[in-house]
């Protein structure tokens, strides 16, 4: 891991006012929109062939006075492939530019987690040290942060045989190595019937299914709850909650609305949805719901700054499922933006906007924190 002291030798060489930088994917829009309201210049590295969102149809028009009049994006810099924004000439120039990294899942995706860990000098706006625990096959992930906290996760099966009831097999998609080869199953039996099925249609690779995580299915609607730490507040202001997302999945969505018959009327292959994310929606709770929903995030901060010093900084979700009882049941954690924040785009949101007092998003937020920690001669507290 690269030593803090490495990154705020960067700092001290960076102009007055940085650049807020993000990977051309996922939530890029929201940080760059957030980082153009609050007065930054904004700059989105997409791989070529991926430029046309960010450098035409959203690029950032602006007045004569430098006010932006249309857009949020100012530069776009493509590359033959993501991972190559990691080269030592590409570091370089983002250096030499004062950029400011905000990570999302398309940069942990694909660069790398050891080359960002260890490589990659330039100042991440959020917990360089976290990104990994989001790899389930890893001996450290977000399961060990999470029972470490005393969160409440989906019951274990550690050996298929073992399975009794309705149960989710957790696992990446063969092709789409950013989204999921999921399936549920009821029984050992179907286990391997949709297991042989999936790999037989590409769907999954024998390596992942050896290393895959079967945990009893939770029966409820999915909340992903956005949340936000600040280390430069008082610990008890630190945590806010921003907004709550939930997300639309293909084939799975499209399946659900069809009634039992016409499900039925499906090829066996079309019976077994995939959980590729394609869009989310926005979500409101139960306020008596908020007391737990601020003790997960209370328990997850605390923990992380324990296990993974300082701890978590900046935005994160704890994606879950609210049992028959309304209990949040944790099942999946983004250490970093999350990538349903998109739906707070330029509105904000209710939980954000009740608390900044104003329109407040994800993007905005990471934005607004840089802008503060500016301000205050502390930005290296909340930069790794």
């Amino acid at each position: 891991m690269l030593e803090h002291s490495e990154i705020l030798d960067v700092l001290s060489e960076y102009p007055p006012t940085p650049v807020v930088a993000a990977v051309g994917s996922h939530s890029a829009l929201d940080i760059a929109d957030g980082a153009v309201t609050e007065g930054f210049r904004t700059l989105v590295l997409a791989q070529h062939g991926r430029e046309g969102t960010y450098g035409r149809y959203y690029r950032t028009r602006r007045d004569a006075a430098g006010r932006v009049v249309r857009g949020c994006v100012d530069e776009v810099w493509g590359y033959p492939k993501f991972s190559d924004l990691a080269h030592v000439s590409a570091q370089e120039k983002l250096r030499a530019k004062g950029a400011l990294l905000v990570p999302n899942r398309a940069l942990s995706s694909y660069v790398p987690l050891p080359v960002i860990e260890s490589e990659l000098r330039v100042p991440i706006v959020g917990s360089r040290s976290m990104l990994r625990i989001e790899e389930r096959t890893e001996r450290e992930n977000y399961y060990t942060l999470l029972e470490a906290a005393g969160i409440p996760t989906p019951e274990r099966i550690t050996d298929p045989k073992q399975i009794d009831g309705l149960s989710i097999v957790k696992l990446p998609h063969a092709k789409k190595r950013l989204e999921r080869g999921f399936f549920t199953v009821a029984s050992f039996e179907e286990y391997g019937r949709k297991s042989r099925e999936l790999l037989e249609r590409g769907t999954i690779l024998p390596d992942d299914l050896a290393a895959a995580r079967i945990e009893r299915y939770v029966l409820g609607p999915v909340f992903n709850f956005n949340f936000f730490f600040s280390p430069l507040v008082p610990r008890d202001d630190g945590l806010e909650l921003l907004g709550v997302d939930e997300r639309r999945e293909s084939s799975l969505d499209g399946l659900v609305r069809l009634p039992a018959a016409q499900q039925l009327e499906l090829s066996q292959a079309g019976r077994i949805p995939e959980y590729t994310v394609v869009g989310h929606g926005t979500l409101t709770v139960r306020e008596s719901i908020l007391e737990d929903v601020f003790h997960l995030g209370e328990k997850f901060v605390n923990a992380s700054q324990g296990r993974y010093p300082p701890g978590i900084l900046g935005p994160f979700c704890l994606q879950t499922c609210l049992d028959k009882d309304g209990r949040p049941i944790v099942f999946d954690v983004a250490a970093r933006i999350g990538g349903g924040t998109n739906i707070h785009l330029g509105l904000g949101h209710p939980y954000g906007n009740a608390l900044w007092r104003e329109p407040m998003s994800s993007g905005r937020r990471v934005a607004r924190e840089i802008r503060i920690a500016l301000d205050d001669g502390r930005l290296g507290e909340i930069v790794t």
